[in-house]
């Protein structure tokens, strides 16, 4: 009886410390996603853009490849807590969801990865 009391007791202590080692969720706020971001990471930073409404609509484009921001790809996006969320909307039909984790989002700075391991960072544009 006495074994297995301590068993038991073990394995209480482990559940608590691997239970406390567990990273928080971070949330941050929607409202300093508003606005235009340029990229400032990758093959085509400087010409990459995304414009985050406040009614949960945006839109992409990339200016290396000469289209405009009356051009932009149009997708839905959601935030919640550090996992953004954007569903691009098809011209030939069909939506792409795209998952990421933000990392960082202040009134002038945006980063966020996707579960590939690729690395994104943008800058608020002044306007």
């Amino acid at each position: 009886m006495k074994k297995l009391i301590v068993c038991l007791v073990t394995f209480l202590s482990l559940a608590f410390v691997f239970n406390s080692c567990t990273k928080e969720d971070i949330s941050f706020d929607e409202t300093l996603l508003y606005g235009k971001w340029v990229s400032t990471s990758g093959v085509h930073s400087g010409s990459v853009y995304f414009k985050y409404l406040a009614d949960g609509n945006g839109g992409t484009w990339d200016t290396a490849d000469n289209v405009l921001e009356s051009e932009a790809q149009p997708f839905t996006w959601t935030l919640v807590k550090s996992e953004l969320t954007q569903i691009h909307i098809m011209q030939i039909g069909g939506n792409i969801p795209k998952v990421y984790t933000v990392t960082e989002l202040t009134a002038s700075s945006l980063k966020y990865h996707d579960d590939y391991g690729a690395n994104f960072s943008f800058t608020k544009v002044v306007q």
